[in-house]
């Protein structure tokens, strides 16, 4: 099972694409709202965008913790939104972010390394008996390799959250 889809026709998070005001205090507000109305944010990513006016803010929040339009509504009324999106799974591309420092043994660093490899990643660091590697992908492939590497023994992990666009239709 996917960690966005319950079944594949039922999305068990909603992607909310949040363009603001790139302001001090924007995010504080949003999250602020969120914490009040009691909805619970699975993922949130923000960054500044093109235009360093504005910054978009990525959320996944939890279908069951808040309907999408009372999220909506209640994120129009701070005077620093600009434009809200909800982005489908089917329609979006996403990613996000994974850095992970597993156990290995000179003699399974191999092994490791080409684990990583397949899914795209790269070593940032290598230590005596552990290795971090950095890996940037969908979020069901990186729960992929996280399962194939807890074997090994994850000492830590640590991902960004989810940020996602739409997808470019096609001519």
């Amino acid at each position: 099972m996917s960690d966005i889809d319950q079944s594949e026709h039922a999305p068990r998070h909603h992607i909310l694409s949040v363009l603001v005001e790139n302001r001090s205090g924007v995010l504080a507000r949003v999250a602020g709202l969120f914490a009040r109305r009691g909805f619970n944010i699975f993922s949130l990513a923000v960054a500044p965008t093109d235009d360093e006016r504005f910054s978009r803010i990525t959320i996944v929040v939890d279908v069951a913790s808040a309907p999408l339009e009372q999220i909506t509504k209640q994120l129009f009324k701070l005077v620093h939104v600009v434009k809200i999106s909800e982005l489908h799974p089917a329609e979006s591309v996403e990613r996000e972010l994974m850095l992970v420092t597993v156990k290995a043994e000179p003699s399974l660093r191999t092994e490791i390394i080409g684990l990583a490899e397949v899914f795209g990643g790269h070593m940032i660091d290598v230590g005596y008996a552990e290795l971090t590697m950095s890996l940037a992908d969908s979020p069901d492939r990186l729960d992929a390799c996280e399962a194939l590497l807890r074997p090994y023994g994850i000492s830590e992990i640590q991902r960004t959250g989810r940020i996602a666009l739409p997808k470019l239709r096609r001519a």
